[in-house]
């Protein structure tokens, strides 16, 4: 099997959750991590993510990250990238947070952006809270959505930061009965940033729909006929999105927020012509789950020239036997590295035997070797 022109080589830790200090190297196709609940498996996946895009999949607080009574936190990976049939160049992305301060660098050097540092070393997680992906809240799919425009569209991530806060103060401003050129400025922001988060999101779509019907053929019952389509809660439009807002200004001071925007997106998902959340089995949720995530892989590889790190948190313990075997199926043709985490090292065994992989075993946050 050809090695991923993406690797993680080695990564150093301190001050993530109950992790003691560590330095370790991983092998380039397979890692599987083994241990029983709560002795730190998951936080090493979640070590990869923070050096990779700065963010926890866990939670949007950082500080929550850090050791108790630690106040610092440092994740330093050193990356190996081959592009085209040029020697594999390396790179160390690193990143603190020192009560608080955050500091991201690569090679050195300040990125220009926190989203032109995530996108450098493209990382999937699949953990069991996404098995909600196609059942639960629709924040978990816009999130998905937003995951794949960071690398269809770069932009998207200023959008939404910028979407976001004047949504927040549009918001409270009405609720005092504000008006005026105040509520002007925040709605001129929803508009434009509005209207490029949807048209964003357009295109994530249209990037995810192709390698989520193949990806479910692989995954799930041919038979079986699955659609995908962007539901925008808002318009593209910025003009449409204004008008509407100011329309709306008076049901939006009585409601818990505004009423349009691509805060209300969704993805609809559909299963032989009927709503996933309505018809689907538990067994057709984890495959559709399985196949979003496997599209969102394809997706960011298509558009980077880069197989995704893929991290596995513990999925095993929550999929029934035949969607383990298609889920190892899938990691068995996937061409990016691999970090899983399991408590059953005998399943894994089982799955992959005969392939080459690195295994480590932690206990009470310290990683050791098998």
């Amino acid at each position: 099997m050809t090695a991923p022109r993406l690797q993680l080589l080695e990564l150093q830790v301190r001050g993530v959750r109950n992790l003691e200090p560590i330095a370790v190297t991983f092998h380039p196709q397979l890692n599987v991590v083994t241990g029983d609940n709560g002795q730190g498996k998951t936080s090493l996946l979640e070590a990869v993510y923070l050096a990779c895009t700065t963010k926890s999949f866990r939670t949007p607080r950082l500080r929550e990250v850090v050791t108790h009574g630690s106040g610092q936190l440092l994740v330093n990976a050193r990356v190996s990238e081959r592009r085209g049939e040029l020697e594999p160049l390396e790179r160390e992305q690193h990143l603190s947070s020192d009560r608080g301060r955050v500091s991201v660098r690569i090679d050195g050097n300040k990125p220009e952006t926190l989203a032109s540092y995530a996108v450098r070393s493209p990382v999937v997680v699949f953990h069991p809270d996404e098995l909600a992906l196609s059942s639960g809240p629709a924040g978990l799919r816009r999130r998905l959505l937003d995951r794949v425009a960071l690398y269809t569209s770069p932009a998207s991530a200023r959008a939404a930061s910028a979407f976001s806060s004047a949504l927040r103060s549009r918001q409270e401003l009405l609720r005092r009965g504000g008006s005026g050129a105040e509520l002007d400025a925040f709605e001129h922001v929803l508009a434009s940033s509005g209207a490029e988060l949807t048209r964003a999101r357009e295109r994530a779509v249209a990037e995810l729909e192709p390698a989520y019907l193949a990806a479910f053929l692989r995954i799930g019952a041919p038979a079986v006929r699955v659609e995908m389509a962007y539901q925008p809660g808002g318009s593209g439009d910025a003009e449409t999105l204004s008008r509407e807002l100011f329309q709306r200004r008076p049901r939006d001071a009585r409601a818990p927020a505004a009423t349009f925007g691509p805060h209300r997106d969704d993805l609809a998902l559909s299963i032989d012509g009927h709503p996933v959340r309505l018809v689907a089995s538990q067994g057709q949720h984890r495959a559709i789950t399985l196949a979003l995530k496997a599209a969102e892989s394809a997706s960011i590889a298509r558009v980077t020239g880069l197989e995704p790190l893929q991290l596995l948190d513990d999925v095993s313990s929550e999929l029934d036997r035949d969607r383990t075997e298609a889920l190892f199926a899938f990691l068995r043709e996937a061409r990016g590295q691999v970090f899983l985490t399991t408590p059953r090292s005998d399943l894994v065994a089982h799955a992959f035997s005969g392939q080459d992989r690195k295994a480590f075993h932690v206990v009470e946050g310290r990683v050791g070797g098998l």
